[in-house]
């Protein structure tokens, strides 16, 4: 099992036990630590270790939410063991006002979170022990130890598709292409060297050659499926799935080209329940309340710069009209980035290097302060904390001609931040809204609190290490 469902989502099965792991790690460097300053002797230390517990869980934990905020996991795929290991610095260093803030709360039971030499020691313990069981780790899962072997059923269009998307190491590849078998009459799109020509029928084939699953990325379905093979296989214990669902659960995000409205239809997902709409909201409610509670100085110092650089009568804001939740327009606060004359001869898509930038609207983008008003949109409610980016109007009209089920993005509100986001850079061009909107299909069919509170929490990595702002 390469993937874990979590109320939808799914997350890379390695990286739960990685994620494991270094809790184990935590807790057990704090008690390391808390055993060498205060006990010393093992019979005394074991019939005193529950009174300790607490505070290791507690301070293992608050690093794990660190860790989870600014990206410490993932970021082995894009910056290797060094880069992952300079984030988990950060993220030890971050986390030690959380668990005094946790001792003050609660510091008739975790009395030692209160000694900063504890936290500290058990911190640097923490990082040493956590580079050695990373490591091994890593040795041991690099090994194909987590991998599925996948044979896919098809030599087409798609089949290329998953071969060109899903084998580059951003994709967290939980698995391994076997190879591909063409059907009769099917176009071959995947070279040679990649096919498989059973000769048997296709269960005697996966006896001699054990495969986990079998993707069917058939071009056109209409031409026939050796039904009764995939039968039997599925029989022997091999998992059958389809190419859309099984590219949505590698990458995280809908393949356009593989879906149908009839797909959209009876696939899981796409639905919100009163329940989960009023969860929503609640987060919505709160998060923007402690955002806007924290933002308020920096807001204030911001509305000072734009004024000491266009003069005092230069407006501070900039509304502009958005598309909303079912195509209802809606105005869209932020503070202002460009010229008041950006748009004199209309609108146009935001450019690296925009030369019509000013250079405090260029520092308040990278570091996203520009959006802090959209909290009064949240609060009024016609957006939301977490969903798909909102769009103006006249590109939406344009995108939703070229793109489709582009119109599908404004079944939910849109937000401040959003799954497309952390996956994927600012769009500014026809192609990379395409992109966009793969993650936000993917966001829309399996929200949940969740994956909510997950994008939350990882926003805090955009916002520190500039993903993603333009």
């Amino acid at each position: 099992m390469a993937h874990v469902r979590l109320f939808r989502h799914y997350i890379h099965f390695p990286f739960v036990i990685l994620g494991l792991i270094d809790f184990l790690v935590l807790v057990a460097s704090f008690i390391i630590t808390v055993f060498f300053r205060y006990f010393g002797e093992v019979d005394f230390f074991l019939l005193n270790l529950g009174f300790v517990i607490p505070s290791a869980f507690i301070f293992a934990l608050m690093n794990m939410l660190v860790m989870v905020a600014i990206g410490v996991h993932q970021s082995r795929l894009e910056d290797g063991m060094s880069g992952m290991m300079l984030r988990t610095i950060l993220a030890l260093i971050f986390s030690l006002p959380l668990s005094g803030i946790a001792y003050l709360v609660a510091n008739d039971w975790l009395w030692y979170l209160g000694t900063v030499g504890v936290l500290t020691t058990s911190s640097v313990i923490g990082f040493f022990l956590l580079g050695i069981a990373r490591t091994l780790f890593f040795a041991i899962a690099g090994k194909d130890a987590f991998k599925r072997k996948v044979l896919v059923l098809g030599a087409g269009v798609r089949a290329r598709q998953l071969l060109e998307d899903l084998q580059t190491p951003f994709n967290r590849k939980g698995f391994t292409f076997a190879g591909y078998v063409a059907l009769p009459g099917e176009p071959v799109e995947i070279s040679k060297d990649l096919l498989i020509d059973p000769v048997v029928p296709l269960h005697r084939y996966i006896q001699k050659h054990p495969v986990s699953e079998i993707v069917v990325a058939v071009d056109d379905r209409r031409k026939g499926l050796p039904m009764e093979d995939l039968l039997e296989c599925k029989m022997e214990g091999v998992r059958i799935v389809d190419g859309a669902t099984f590219y949505e659960r590698e990458s995280r995000k809908v393949a356009l080209e593989m879906i149908s409205q009839g797909w959209l239809v009876f696939t899981d997902g796409f639905t919100v329940s009163s329940v989960s709409g009023f969860s929503k909201r609640a987060i919505d409610l709160l998060a923007a309340g402690l955002l806007l509670l924290v933002s308020f100085p920096l807001m204030l110092f911001t509305v000072m710069a734009i004024k000491l650089e266009d003069g005092l009568r230069a407006p501070v804001f900039y509304s502009q009209e958005r598309v909303g939740l079912n195509g209802r327009p809606f105005k869209v606060h932020k503070f202002r980035s460009m010229r008041t004359d950006a748009e004199k001869n209309g609108a146009v898509w935001a450019q690296k290097n925009d030369n019509r930038v000013t250079k405090v609207g260029a520092f308040i983008r990278k570091v996203r302060i520009d959006e802090l008003p959209q909290i009064f949109n949240v609060l009024n409610g016609s957006m939301a904390f977490v969903g798909p980016r909102p769009e103006r109007p006249v590109f939406v009209e344009k995108l939703a001609e070229s793109i489709p089920f582009y119109n599908e993005r404004h079944r939910v509100k849109p937000g401040i931040t959003g799954w497309a986001q952390l996956c994927f850079a600012y769009a500014d061009n026809e192609e990379d809204s395409r992109e966009k909107l793969r993650y936000d299909l993917y966001y829309i069919k399996n929200q949940s609190l969740l994956l909510d509170l997950l994008v939350i929490i990882q926003t805090v990595e955009v916002v520190l290490f500039k993903k993603g702002s333009r």
